[in-house]
């Protein structure tokens, strides 16, 4: 009997989904990790980010998204659309048809990207074009 219950405990542990993107997201949170909050979220619109690569993100008025990459990562930009899910992540899809889901937060005053795979990556500057 004890068996059947363990058995039974753990298939219903194992069709418990939990969303991948919060996993590895949590995980990738750090001590004074500040979620962007609805105001932050709003104020993306016209917003440019730039990484310590010299990468930049911008994010138009109308929902269109590019990411230049650097001279050194063999310049280029990626061209999409944004959009805010409602639990707080900045979901963009590409013209490719690739898409992604990212954690923005604010930590000592510095925005970081946090990928749905852990990675951190810090904003260098942030500006309104």
């Amino acid at each position: 009997m004890r068996h059947h219950l363990l058995l039974v405990f753990f298939v219903l542990l194992g069709s418990i989904q939990v969303p991948r993107n919060a996993l590895a997201q949590d995980g990738a949170m750090r001590a004074g990790d500040q979620p962007y909050d609805e105001e932050a979220l709003a104020a993306l619109p016209g917003q440019s980010f730039v990484f310590y690569d010299d990468g930049e993100a911008l994010f138009g008025e109308d929902g269109a998204y590019s990411y230049t990459y650097s001279a050194a990562n063999g310049g280029g930009t990626a061209w999409g659309s944004y959009r805010v899910a409602q639990d707080g992540q900045v979901c963009v899809t590409f013209v490719n048809g690739m898409s992604r889901c990212d954690q923005y937060v604010t930590n000592r005053d510095r925005t970081v990207v946090i990928t749905s795979d852990g990675q951190r990556f810090p904003v260098r500057s942030s500006q309104i074009p």
